[in-house]
């Protein structure tokens, strides 16, 4: 019988992160190290250096002077920050082989795109310390659903066709199908890639934020960034907003639906912003 820790262990060595990634993630989250230790590291990869540089003189930092060294964005935006663009850039590049028909690849990032814009911009409401993780975390959030298209496609092909056919939520129809669902195999994923804590149980939970246990505020924002983000997108307003919402994750955050409508104007430009520096070469969706 499948399940989400034999799926992730069989598809490691496809999707694994570069070495350089793991080593800054732990280095990251270890007072032993300086940041200039971390550049270092960060600096054998010449192809991230190029991609990171571009990415922080893009328009989504806004920075009045041209940083042209590792060292000086680590000054600028800061070590875990940086981080977490190293993790945002890297997962991308990392699924590159989902069976054709079973996923539309600019969609999938432009939802994840949208999702992580509105969970920085909600985290900010939220008051909560370093609100730029909760981009990653609203980036890398369904990731499960790659590895589930890149193991299992033709079970996932039975997943397409049951939420089609019984109007399912893809999540739902994975569990009826499988007996476990994207949210779990994600955050086995980001257990093998060594990845924060917070990020393994949001991915976990994101679709029961009441479920969580450490990070229920974190796990409780990317459930309504998932949501929201849909009014984000192209032709989001044709999709339903609140059927999907659990009521658990207002009372977890302290906020209201009439805080939609205030962060709308603010998310549609950070997503802007967000596909030119993540995905350069797509036709932007405004």
């Amino acid at each position: 019988m499948l399940n989400p820790h034999d799926i992730v262990k069989g598809v490691s060595a496809l999707v694994s992160l570069p070495e350089v990634c793991v080593r800054v993630n732990e280095m990251a989250e270890n007072p032993r190290y300086s940041a200039t230790d971390i550049g270092k590291v960060i600096s054998q990869d010449v192809g991230l250096v190029a991609r990171l540089l571009k990415i922080v003189n893009s328009a989504f930092y806004n920075n009045m002077s041209r940083i042209d060294t590792i060292s000086r964005a680590i000054t600028v935006i800061g070590v875990r920050d940086l981080r977490d663009l190293i993790l945002a850039t890297s997962a991308i590049r990392t699924f590159t082989n989902i069976p054709s028909g079973l996923m539309d690849m600019d969609s999938f990032w432009r939802h994840s795109i949208a999702t992580a814009s509105v969970a920085k911009i909600l985290a900010s409401y939220c008051r909560i310390l370093h609100a730029e993780r909760l981009f990653v975390a609203g980036l890398l959030h369904d990731v499960g659903h790659l590895v589930l298209c890149t193991k299992t496609p033709e079970l996932m092909r039975v997943v397409l066709f049951r939420a089609r056919d019984a109007s399912l939520p893809t999540y739902r129809a994975e569990h009826e199908v499988l007996g476990f669902g994207h949210d779990k195999v994600g955050s086995e994923m980001m257990r093998l890639w060594r990845l924060p804590e917070s990020l393994q149980e949001i991915a976990e939970f994101h679709h029961q934020p009441g479920s969580a246990q450490n990070f229920a505020l974190e796990t409780a924002i990317v459930h309504l960034a998932g949501i929201i983000a849909n009014q984000v997108e192209p032709d989001g307003s044709r999709k339903p907003l609140f059927e999907n919402i659990d009521p658990v994750a207002w009372e977890i955050t302290g906020l209201t639906d009439a805080i939609i409508p205030e962060i709308l104007p603010e998310a549609r430009q950070k997503f802007i912003e967000a596909q030119l520096m993540l995905l350069p070469g797509m036709r932007i969706a405004h």
